[in-house]
């Protein structure tokens, strides 16, 4: 007779539950996926309240006067936040193959280029405020609003790659074990997709 009890003990005990390989994605996967759809529907709400604001208001837009921002500044950062996934995918794709320096130098890179986007956002935000201020009219607090809650996520995506940093440097990861830096990129693509989007509504439909 087959020993069931003794099957189902050794299938269910502490031992083989610590060692049973996780069947599709993982935990964190999917809390990054629900993460970047709940802050993707924010920006929509945000997004969607600035363009019927706008039309409310009427045709012209800025309106009291206000000239349409400029254009060079956010280019640059636009340039800056794209170009700063290239290394960020190329660490991630260089530790699938145990390479950890490629790992390292991918996301140091990712740093410098994210901290001169929000260098250069900090200084338009300067002039900007010589002359409108979040409590100017609807269109300052819509502009300070939206770019200003994209640059708080762009905050948290710095302080999540320098940990990543941080921990690789500790040889936290390896080709098992690297789903973290992986939920970095699905982050990255979400502010990716969200500038784009800001960058054509403030920037660019004023002029349309």
């Amino acid at each position: 007779m087959t020993d069931r009890g003794g099957i189902v003990a050794a299938a269910t005990g502490a031992e083989a539950l610590s060692t049973e390989e996780p069947v599709g994605r993982s935990t964190g996967w999917w809390g990054m996926v629900l993460f970047v759809a709940t802050e993707s529907t924010f920006f929509a709400c945000l997004l969607g309240s600035y363009y019927y604001l706008r039309f409310q208001v009427g045709p012209r837009w800025p309106p009291d006067g206000i000239g349409n921002p400029e254009l060079v500044r956010p280019l640059i950062m636009t340039g800056l936040l794209l170009f700063s996934s290239v290394p960020l995918f190329w660490g991630v794709r260089g530790i699938r193959y145990g390479r950890r320096w490629r790992l390292r130098a991918g996301l140091l890179a990712t740093m410098v280029l994210v901290v001169t986007f929000l260098t250069v956002q900090a200084t338009e935000y300067v002039d900007d405020l010589r002359t409108l201020t979040p409590t100017t009219d609807v269109y300052g607090s819509l502009y300070y609003l939206i770019t200003g809650f994209h640059s708080v996520h762009v905050l948290g995506g710095l302080a999540f790659v320098g940990w990543l940093l941080a921990a690789s440097l500790g040889n936290r990861f390896d080709p098992q074990h690297y789903d973290r830096v992986r939920n970095a990129g699905i982050f990255w693509v979400f502010l990716d997709v969200v500038w784009v989007a800001v960058l054509f509504t403030i920037y660019l439909s004023p002029r349309l």
